[in-house]
């Protein structure tokens, strides 16, 4: 693995990779984390020894040079469990050579009446025989193969990342020597059923689905005190940590990225599955550019009622990305409610700004209710009118006005990547329901003849009032002519 490279696991964790993978988290005193790299070049054999527990010993071939397994047992001895680890660690890695591990044990046991005595990795770097980010990759894996421990069946490699329901590793599982992500559900949630059981339904509702887009998973389980959900790992990166890097993503890799979302979602939908939290965290990308929608936390069954009414009234999804009908917690949430989210973080993908913004969740949430969305091609003047044309029907406040499915959102996707106009999207059409405008036209055409009668009798009309008016100017000129005839005689 190149270690100059991020890499994103899934599960939740809400955590950007970094490019150093040391950086992935900056903890103190002894949670202070990182990930080790690829072992050094540096030998443990080489050179000559000191035994720092009984001196120089001489004997006919100079002085004696401890073995590897002698120091690390003695490490095991003087240290605590992480600088036990830690000291196996630097000497498999290559950081450190025997000896230098050698004098650091001779400093910390002088030390060990002293109230501020440092740790094993602490003195190696004061030495200079480590750097501080190789010590934070160290403890890092310490701290993970601690943990890897409670697993059965995983070697735990590295800490992906922390978030407030779950911590996310990266493992190799040793049955099918192959890497996983590994997310386990802190101790403090250990007593609440709720949260355990929203866990399992997580990984149950993610094992319903199987499909290249989707992050796959692979178990779910209990090991000791520890729940764990056991998934597909995913060498990556997330759609947010490329807005953050790049600031905004270009049209057409930004269309592809929402054509597998698209393809993802319809592949839940027609199991039954709405995702309800479809966001730029949760879409993994690969190295080779291929999408995965992940983390199914809030994922619900179409069809469970009896969830749908204990959530009734309940917000639940990301503020920034949320639909209309999850923030006022109605009864029916279907499809539509992802292809609103969709639409949001497509709005974030190509504009580099959230759809709606505030000063907390609920301002922001109050705009996905009533504000109106400024277009996105109005934000970012080069985006293709399709594209926001396209934005802009799944981001439609009511439902109705959305697209009813995914694969009718993919037609028109598929036509903006061919650089045609959306079909069903185009500005002809607007935002309004189909059928609606359908019913108008209907009557339209019915009232037509009737307007056509009135039409026709205020004709009449007007020539009956002309034959009037005709027929009194004649009178009058024949009673004229009359008068002027009598006086002439």
């Amino acid at each position: 693995m190149d270690e100059n490279r991020g890499n994103s696991g899934v599960g939740g964790s809400g955590v950007p990779a970094k490019d150093s993978l040391a950086e992935t988290s900056r903890l103190s005193g002894s949670q202070q984390a990182g990930v080790v790299g690829a072992g050094g070049s540096r030998g443990a054999a080489n050179g000559s020894r000191v035994n720092a527990a009984s001196g120089p010993a001489m004997g006919s071939t100079g002085p004696a040079v401890p073995t590897t397994e002698e120091v690390l047992n003695e490490v095991a001895k003087s240290a605590s469990n992480i600088d036990s680890v830690v000291g196996r660690l630097v000497l498999d890695q290559g950081f450190a050579t025997l000896e230098e591990v050698q004098q650091c044990l001779t400093r910390a046991r002088a030390e060990q009446v002293d109230l501020n005595q440092k740790s094993l990795a602490e003195l190696l770097v004061d030495n200079e025989f480590i750097t501080r980010r190789q010590m934070e990759r160290l403890r890092e894996q310490a701290l993970a193969e601690k943990a890897g421990q409670k697993i059965p069946g995983f070697k735990i490699i590295s800490k992906l990342g922390a978030g407030a329901m779950a911590t996310v590793y990266k493992a190799k599982q040793i049955s099918l020597d192959r890497m996983v992500a590994i997310k386990v559900l802190p101790k403090k949630f250990t007593s609440n059923k709720q949260f355990i059981e929203r866990f399992y339904a997580e990984g149950r509702a993610a094992a319903q689905l199987n499909h290249p887009n989707i992050v796959q998973a692979y178990d779910v389980g209990k090991a000791g005190e520890y729940h764990f959900f056991v998934m597909e790992f995913v060498d990556g990166t997330t759609v947010y940590d490329e807005i953050v890097k790049r600031k905004r993503i270009p049209e057409g890799e930004a269309v592809d990225l929402a054509i597998q979302t698209t393809e993802a979602l319809l592949h839940a939908h027609e199991r039954g599955l709405i995702h309800r939290d479809v966001k730029p965290k949760n879409i993994m990308i690969t190295t080779g550019g291929v999408a995965k929608l992940a983390d199914m936390g809030l994922a619900r069954a179409i069809s469970d009622k009896e969830a749908a009414e204990a959530e009734q009234g309940k917000a639940f999804g990301t503020p920034y990305y949320i639909s209309p009908e999850q923030i006022r917690g109605e009864l029916q949430i279907g499809p539509p409610a992802d292809i609103y989210s969709l639409g949001a973080t497509i709005y974030h993908m190509v504009t580099g700004q959230v759809p709606f913004d505030g000063k907390n969740p609920s301002a922001v949430m109050h705009k996905h209710l009533k504000a109106e969305l400024v277009p996105p091609d109005h934000v970012y003047q080069k985006l293709s009118a399709g594209l926001s044309e396209v934005i802009e029907m799944m981001m439609a406040k009511a439902p109705l006005d959305r697209y009813q499915n995914c694969k009718d959102l993919l037609g028109d996707l598929r036509a903006v990547k061919e650089k045609k106009s959306p079909p069903i999207a185009h500005r002809d059409f607007g935002h309004a329901d189909l059928s609606a405008l359908a019913a108008a036209e209907a009557n339209a055409v019915a009232t037509a003849p009737a307007a056509a009668a009135v039409k026709a009798d205020a004709g009449e009309a007007k020539r009956y009032q002309l034959y009037l008016a005709v027929m009194g100017g004649l009178l009058v000129l024949s009673v004229i002519f009359n008068l002027v005839q009598l006086m002439g005689r």
